[in-house]
């Protein structure tokens, strides 16, 4: 199963975000983003739609995808469940699931990729674990059936390569964009590493990841 959902795909927070979230999304997909997953489910749904339009005016034109998370499209065409939520009636173009262990991974049944989490300790939730590391992810990673975006504490290039070669077919990464001073420097530096193209200290900001 090949999975729409590869590479870095960038985890929205907007408490955490240093800028103004679609300041931190656009600078992100000018660092070479092309997958952005919606989180922010504390807004009330007319807010929490019209940031969703506003962030896939950002990805259209650069072929991006916007995954909305929880059980609500938000007029879209990608959902992010959680791993104990029912998936809503009428199955989206894009369906993915939050998994944490063997047992959830399981228990999955029509979704095109999974995340497994916490790979890395992580400062967005902090004591959440244990962590996985590398080793379970990839055997994580074997069992899954289907594509897994590895999750939790990635924040520096050598991360993203080690998940990548662990067979993740991608990184969702929240701190290392939202937090940074320069989110288009920071998310090219986990791109150029996620391509291999080096250690994530440079990446030509016109690649698109597909």
């Amino acid at each position: 199963m090949v999975s729409p959902v590869r590479g870095v795909v960038v985890v929205t927070d907007r408490a955490v975000a240093a800028r103004p979230l679609t300041e931190v999304v656009a600078a992100a997909v000018a660092g070479g983003a092309r997958h952005v997953l919606l989180r922010e489910k504390d807004l009330p749904r007319p807010a929490r739609l019209e940031l969703a339009y506003a962030l896939r005016a950002l990805l259209e034109p650069v072929g991006g995808l916007l995954i909305a998370g929880g059980q609500d499209v938000l007029e879209g065409e990608a959902l992010h469940l959680s791993a104990g939520a029912v998936a809503p009636l009428g199955r989206p173009h894009v369906l993915g699931r939050s998994c944490h262990g063997e047992a959830e991974l399981a228990r999955l049944t029509n979704e095109d990729y999974a995340t497994v989490s916490p790979v890395w300790p992580t400062a967005t939730k902090p004591g959440y674990g244990p962590a996985l590391g590398p080793a379970e992810l990839r055997r994580l990673c074997g069992l899954a059936g289907r594509p897994v975006l590895a999750l939790g504490g990635v924040t520096a290039p050598e991360q993203v390569a080690a998940c990548r070669e662990a067979g993740a077919a991608g990184v969702a990464v929240l701190g290392a964009v939202m937090r940074a001073d320069d989110p288009a420097e920071a998310t090219a530096r986990l791109c150029a590493a996620w391509d291999g193209v080096c250690d994530g200290s440079g990446r030509r900001r016109a690649t698109v990841i597909a």
